[in-house]
This record gives C-alpha cells, structure tokens and sequence, in this order.
C-alpha cells in the first residue's frame, strides 16, 4: 500500500514503541540468566516467583500510563498546555501514592504471594527475599508509567524507548556488579533490578527537564486537585484498573487451566503463546500510536484526521497480522525448537498449532481498538468489552472442555479476543464516530 503522511506519524511513533515493548522483557530474562549461572534450581524459581508477582501487581497499576497518555494527547490536540503540565503531576502525584501504599503493605503483599504461588521450600526464603528488596522500587516504577504515558500522550515514544534500553543497559552492569564482584546472590539480582529502575525515572526526569522544561511556566498549581478534573482522571482510571483485572484473570486461568491438564500441555500452551506475545509486542505499538495520534486529533476537533489515522491503522493492523500468519505458518514450527528441545512437547505442540495461526487475524482488532479507545479516553467501553469477552473466555471453556480437552481453553482464547474486537467495533460507531 503506499506510504502516506499520515503513515509516516504512525511509524514514527509505533517503531519506537515496539523497540520499547521488546525490551521491557528482557529485565526478567536477564536476572533468570545471571542466577541461572550460580548452581542452584532455587534461584531461577524464586526470580520466577518473584518476577510473576511484581508483574502482576503493576500490571493492575497500568491505568497510571494508559489514562495519563489518552488524556495527555486530548490537551496536547487542543493545545491546553495548562491542562498538559496539570496531568502530568496529577498523574506523578497518583503514582508516589500508590507506590508508598505498595511499601506499607508489603508484607501482607508478600504473605499473599507465597499463599498464591506456593512455591516449594527450597524456593520460598530466596523469593521472599527477592520480593522484599525489589519492593522498594515501586515509586521508580509507577512513576515512570505516569511519565512514559505522558511522553506518549506528547507524541514522543523515543524518549520511553531510549529509557527501556538504558534501564536493560544498568540492570545488566548492575546485577554483574553486585553477584560476580560482590559475591552476592538473589540479593545481588534484585539490588541490580532496583538500581535499573531508578536510573530509568532519573533518566526520564532528566529528559522531561531538558526538553520539557519551558512548559513549566503554564503550570497552575491549583487546577491539579480541581474537584471536577480529579474526578475525570479517577474515572478514567477506575475503568482501566477494572479492566485490567478482567485482563489478569483471564490470563492467570489460562495458564491455571493448561497447568491442571499436565506438565506436556502447561509446556506446549507456554511456547505456543510466545507467538502470540511476539504478534502483541508489534501491535502494541501500533495501538501506542492511536493513543498519541486518535487523541491528539480527538481533542483538535479534528474529524478527517481522526477517521483517517483510525483507517490507516486497521491497514498496517490487517497487514501485520497477515504478515505474522505467513511467517508463522512457514516457519512457526522451527521457531518452536528454538524455545525447547523436548521432543514430547513439540510433538503435542503440532496438534494445536493451528490455534496460533489464527490468533494474529482474530486479535488484531482488538489491539487497534484499545489504542484509539484510550487516545479518546472512551475507558468505560474499554471495560465493557473487556467484561463480555472475558465472560465468553469462561462460558467456552466450561462448557466445551469436556469435549474438546485443550482445545477448548484455545477456543476461548481465541473467541474472547475476537470478541473484544467486535464489542469495540459497535461501541465505536455507536458512541465515537458520530462525535467529531
């Protein structure tokens, strides 16, 4: 298709993203290799432990980048640059809170980690010491997603890009520093992550400052706490938390469900959904940029740009799907044997290796949506979509796993991402389209 202007913003803004959204695994894959290397299955388990839970809990907490980014770029399209400044200390001040508040209750936090994961007794201690250290790194994370959804709301994604590599960059000096030099283990690892995400929110703080800086003098300190805009940002957010909680517990029973069928089918649903996160990883950014993009001209009063960049979208969604489906079905299998050489897994893997070839066209939608529904702040018909979608996931598998085994918890999967895609589809030209 030819290359537009109005491809060359997406781009501009998406190839950033996605360099970002591939580096942001690479913190945990570096800590499981370092104390991969130390001698002992516990480490690599506790970092695992310890990973999947502080995954979960900011993973809840995404509402801090995603509504600070859709309301950002609305202020950014009509140039308030008052109400610019006022969101993003909204959204920074919001984040020390709940960072401080994850602090006070770690304990409790951490009591319902090992409740929940249960990990062995050779594990336990190495995670709890994991979690307690790595803990204290909160108020770098959670700020940083006030700060990496505000650079994105400016239509700025090199910035968050530039931070991911560099955090990877000191976990990676850090984490050697402190096990090999130091002699350190789990403590060692965790000190490494922490010192990476507070050299991130430094970073970002710095770049704010220099390139941001001259914006300081629209700042009006006394519309931050403003009863009606507190209550705009609260609501938008409360939207996404409960959202994400659909998200979460979709996820976990996905992989709950594939864990009560046997080790052979928890190991071919792990590796066959490395595809998908590979798809996800690419279309994230491509939603990154309707964020940017649908709410800069949302706000603008822009029609014909914002039904322009919502058309362009959904082209370069359908070309990457189709994309990722050719490569997958050609080389999808080898790719396989590069993540295990367990030949009873890839053995089973074959059986359900058609589901992966489908995912990319049915989720597609899906990712487009949530990027222009957040741009627009249209959070509630992100939660209704979310919760029908989640509904059928369950409805399919409980009343098909009888049957259908395995497939049926694909089946659901792959039905509750089409679903959600729909569900926006109507909400979009229902409560969206008519409006600018």
């Amino acid at each position: 298709m030819p290359i537009t202007q109005r491809d060359r913003q997406i781009l501009r803004i998406a190839g950033p993203s996605i360099v970002s959204n591939i580096t942001v695994p690479l913190l945990g894959l570096v800590d499981v290799a370092i104390v991969g290397h130390l001698g002992d299955a516990a480490y690599i388990g506790a970092i695992a432990v310890g990973s999947m839970a502080f995954n979960l809990i900011y993973w809840i907490f995404g509402f801090l980048r995603m509504g600070t980014s859709g309301m950002t770029s609305q202020a950014f399209g009509r140039r308030d640059l008052a109400c610019v400044m006022q969101l993003l200390v909204r959204s920074l001040t919001v984040a020390l809170a709940v960072a401080l508040t994850l602090i006070v209750l770690q304990w409790p936090l951490e009591w319902t980690m090992v409740r929940l994961m249960r990990p062995t007794a050779d594990v336990e201690p190495w995670a709890r010491t994991y979690f307690s250290i790595c803990i204290w790194g909160a108020p770098a994370v959670l700020g940083l997603y006030g700060l990496m959804g505000w650079f994105v709301g400016m239509q700025n994604t090199r910035m968050p890009m530039f931070i991911s590599i560099m955090q990877n960059v000191v976990n990676i000096f850090a984490s050697l520093t402190f096990v090999y030099g130091l002699g350190m283990r789990i403590e060692g690892v965790a000190t490494g992550t922490v010192i990476a995400q507070y050299a991130g929110f430094a970073a970002a703080i710095v770049l704010l400052l220099r390139h941001y800086g001259r914006l300081g003098r629209y700042m009006v300190w006394r519309g931050v706490l403003q009863r009606n805009e507190l209550w705009r940002f609260f609501t938008v957010n409360r939207d996404i938390f409960l959202r994400t909680l659909c998200l979460v517990a979709v996820n976990l029973y996905f992989t709950s469900a594939g864990a009560r069928q046997g080790a052979v089918i928890l190991a071919v649903n792990t590796v066959l959904m490395q595809l998908f996160l590979l798809f996800s990883y690419i279309m994230d950014g491509f939603a990154n940029a309707g964020e940017a993009l649908g709410g800069r001209y949302y706000g603008a009063r822009n029609g014909d740009a914002f039904r322009d960049t919502v058309r362009r979208l959904f082209l370069w969604g359908l070309f990457m799907a189709a994309a990722f489906t050719v490569v997958y079905a050609i080389g999808g299998m080898p790719f396989l044997r590069l993540l295990t050489d367990d030949e009873a897994v890839i053995s089973a893997s074959s059986a359900y290796f058609p589901w992966a070839l489908v995912i990319p066209l049915c989720s597609m939608a899906a990712f487009v949506w949530d990027g222009i529904f957040i741009g627009v702040t249209a959070t509630r018909g992100m939660l209704v979509s979310l919760a029908v979608s989640a509904s059928v996931f369950f409805v399919t598998f409980f009343c098909l796993s009888p049957w259908l085994g395995n497939h049926a918890l694909w089946l659901a999967m792959t039905l509750y991402l089409a679903v959600r895609g729909m569900v926006q589809t109507v909400l979009y030209r229902r409560d969206i389209a008519g409006k600018i």
